[in-house]
């Protein structure tokens, strides 16, 4: 049984440098029109267990179709640390391969689902 534990995280040039506090045991991938082009592996957590340590200035927000859903991206680099997802506004998504130490070999420890974000309503978001 894992413990919770503080993962430190950063985008790709680490201009926004965050913590979360978690047990890493499982994630997921979607298939929605955005999360299928980014091909991220997401591990969901409770808005209080993240904390931007700096860079929040830095952080680029885009919403699309029912502006629910909040991906937040570095303007630096591009890349997408974490987003409140749509089907849960009130938790926090991080990309698991922005945490450091998290390797495609550890997704094998990991138990990973499938999320049909496509068929998740008529409007995709």
């Amino acid at each position: 049984m894992q413990t919770q534990q503080t993962y430190r995280g950063s985008c790709h040039c680490g201009t926004v440098q965050f913590e979360v506090d978690t047990v890493l045991d499982k994630a997921a991938q979607c298939n929605c029109s955005i999360c299928i082009r980014r091909n991220a592996v997401m591990h969901r957590v409770r808005p209080e267990n993240l904390r931007v340590l700096s860079g929040e200035d830095n952080l680029q927000l885009y919403q699309f179709n029912t502006k629910t859903a909040k991906h937040y991206f570095c303007k630096t680099c591009g890349i997408y640390p974490f987003h409140r997802p749509r089907v849960a506004p009130d938790m926090v998504t991080v990309n698991v391969f922005c945490l450091e130490g998290v390797t495609r070999e550890t997704l094998g420890e990991m138990e990973i689902g499938v999320f049909d974000g496509r068929t998740f309503s008529t409007v995709e978001d």
